[in-house]
């Protein structure tokens, strides 16, 4: 499983990045309503910078930038035995966030990211071969940060999208539109119906774009 403590099967900055995308463009034609879809991608954060998120609608979430310098990932889960609210004086986990790169410092000072509600934050810069944490002396448990439920879904199982999302949609989802999207075939009217028979293909259109999303030419 994916966590802190696992870094070893996170994919690539690239690969992450366009999985990501996936990820916004099916919520985005399953659920068309933005304040109750679970994972975004703004393709236009900055100039240079692009940010995916995760937000389950209680105060849990995590979100990835995307620049020059790599790519920067911080998560929250509220409940996690590291959350600074559950702290008698509330504060980031000692290694956290200390040993993150000066490269990162955008991410790392963003207003919106809220880096004082973080339990979990890794980091791995366009040189590296790897994904990177703090040192960190972990408590009991098997989660205690929250990173394993929350990155479980970046796997890159279109399957795990699949379960996921008819347990949280509380609908069927076709296992074939989510690997064209996971495999970033270009969307079509026929693909967006196959997963949600309802959909105005022009807003979806206008949000691909927003996702950076590929599109076939009508």
């Amino acid at each position: 499983m994916i966590s802190t403590r696992n870094l070893i099967e996170l994919p690539t900055i690239e690969t992450l990045k366009k999985l990501t995308q996936s990820l916004a463009m099916l919520d985005t034609i399953i659920e068309r309503e933005w304040d109750y879809r679970y994972y975004s991608f703004n393709s236009k954060w900055t100039e240079s910078e692009q940010m995916a998120s995760m937000r389950n609608g209680q105060g849990d979430g995590w979100y990835c930038g995307f620049g020059i310098p790599g790519a920067f990932l911080k998560g929250f889960d509220h409940e996690s035995e590291m959350s600074p609210w559950s702290m008698e004086i509330s504060k980031v986990w000692p290694g956290v966030l200390d040993a993150v790169p000066e490269d990162f410092k955008s991410f790392a000072t963003e207003p919106a990211f809220s880096m004082e509600d973080t339990t979990f934050c890794i980091w791995r810069s366009a040189q590296d071969a790897q994904w990177n944490s703090g040192k960190i002396s972990y408590p009991a448990g098997d989660d205690p940060d929250g990173s394993g439920w929350m990155l479980s879904i970046l796997d890159g199982n279109p399957s795990t999208y699949k379960a996921w999302a008819e347990d949280y949609y509380e609908r069927s989802v076709s296992l074939s539109a989510v690997q064209q999207i996971y495999g970033h075939m270009p969307l079509t009217q026929e693909l967006a119906q196959e997963l949600n028979a309802t959909v105005e293909f022009e807003s979806v259109l206008a949000d691909a774009g927003k996702i950076d999303y590929p599109a076939a030419r009508t």
